[in-house]
């Protein structure tokens, strides 16, 4: 198949990319590079042998996306492409509307103007809100969300559900994944995010490479064995696999999907932690803060459907997680 991955260059997307091209998929990539660099696409090839095509182009630029439209025949589309911090979408929220589901919907149309029948879509688990008891299951639905971030991929799951509804050729999977954490085992592909850090695990790596001073753990009186916040963490490459998968998936399904993609399994903040500095071989310093808002306090996943529906299982644990990652940051510390 020809697959066009919007935000191909990021994190989860360069990953994909390698697990689609290794399976003999020609992937089309396309991305502003607002938080990923285009030697990314040096290191796609170096895993895989193949550098794909790529366009630098804004998903809110209509005319120059429709122009890659043009000129390609896709099979299906990975979405990746969106802001993706809960606490910078709590302070900044129209550009998150904007950028994720304006952007989103000049996808989706020129999908259907230029007949690209299978979509996934990278949702979260922030869609659950903090409505429901763990772990969380896909029946469900969607809850309250509790910031921005979780109200785009909210709305962009009912956009495309409503799409499939109204199009009976239309395929959507709609991929709610937890906390992808962790980097390619060559060390070539990771998360190195611009500045301070959003997410947990980048940010205890900058600790761990000396970049930042301490962890900022923010709540240590939520109701959780050790006060700290509990996620459901995955590794990426794992995450990579799912989204080939449902690629797959959606060429001979019709009608809309949601799946959860995670490990199942519940890990602390302090947990997290514990386990970096068993990777990295050394205490690291951390401070206690104000929970942020928005946040909640356990999160993770019924992955029963992944592995009914897609055959989808992790093989990797929280110490492949953190050894992979902390890997990569050294061969690229700046």
């Amino acid at each position: 198949m020809k697959i066009l991955v919007t935000g191909g260059t990021g994190f989860i997307g360069s990953h994909t990319c390698v697990e689609l091209i290794e399976s003999g998929h020609e992937v089309v990539i396309v991305d502003n590079l607002y938080n990923s660099s285009i030697e990314v696409l040096d290191n796609i090839e170096a895993i895989s042998g193949v550098k794909p095509k790529f366009y630098k182009v804004d998903i809110l630029d209509r005319p120059s996306l429709e122009e890659v439209f043009k000129e390609n025949d896709f099979d299906a589309i990975i979405h990746f492409a969106g802001y993706k911090a809960v606490g910078e979408s709590v302070s900044i929220p129209l550009t998150y509307y904007q950028n994720n589901i304006s952007g989103s919907l000049n996808i989706y149309e020129l999908m259907q103007k230029y007949h690209v029948d299978n979509i996934v879509f990278s949702s979260s688990a922030t869609v659950y809100g903090d409505n429901f008891e763990v772990p969380f299951k896909e029946e469900y639905g969607q809850g309250d969300t509790t910031n921005p971030y979780g109200t785009t991929k909210k709305f962009n799951e009912i956009i495309l559900t409503d799409f499939a509804r109204a199009n009976k050729d239309i395929s959507v999977v709609n991929l709610r994944y937890f906390n992808p954490i962790g980097a390619h085992p060559s060390g070539l592909l990771g998360e190195d995010p611009e500045g301070t850090p959003n997410n947990l695990v980048p940010y205890i790596a900058k600790v761990a490479t000396g970049e930042l001073d301490h962890l900022r753990v923010f709540g240590d009186d939520y109701d959780t064995p050790d006060g700290t916040g509990v996620r459901d963490y995955i590794h990426v490459v794992d995450l990579a696999k799912a989204h080939l998968k449902a690629v797959e998936y959606a060429t001979s399904h019709k009608g809309a999907e949601v799946i959860n993609v995670g490990s199942g399994k519940g890990y602390s903040v302090l947990e997290v932690l514990k386990a970096y500095e068993a990777a990295c071989g050394k205490k690291l310093p951390y401070k206690i803060y104000p929970r942020r808002e928005g946040d909640i306090a356990v999160c993770y996943a019924d992955t029963t459907k992944a592995k009914e529906l897609l055959g989808f299982e992790v093989f990797r644990g929280i110490e492949d997680m953190c050894r992979d990652s902390y890997n990569y940051m050294i061969r690229h510390k700046k």
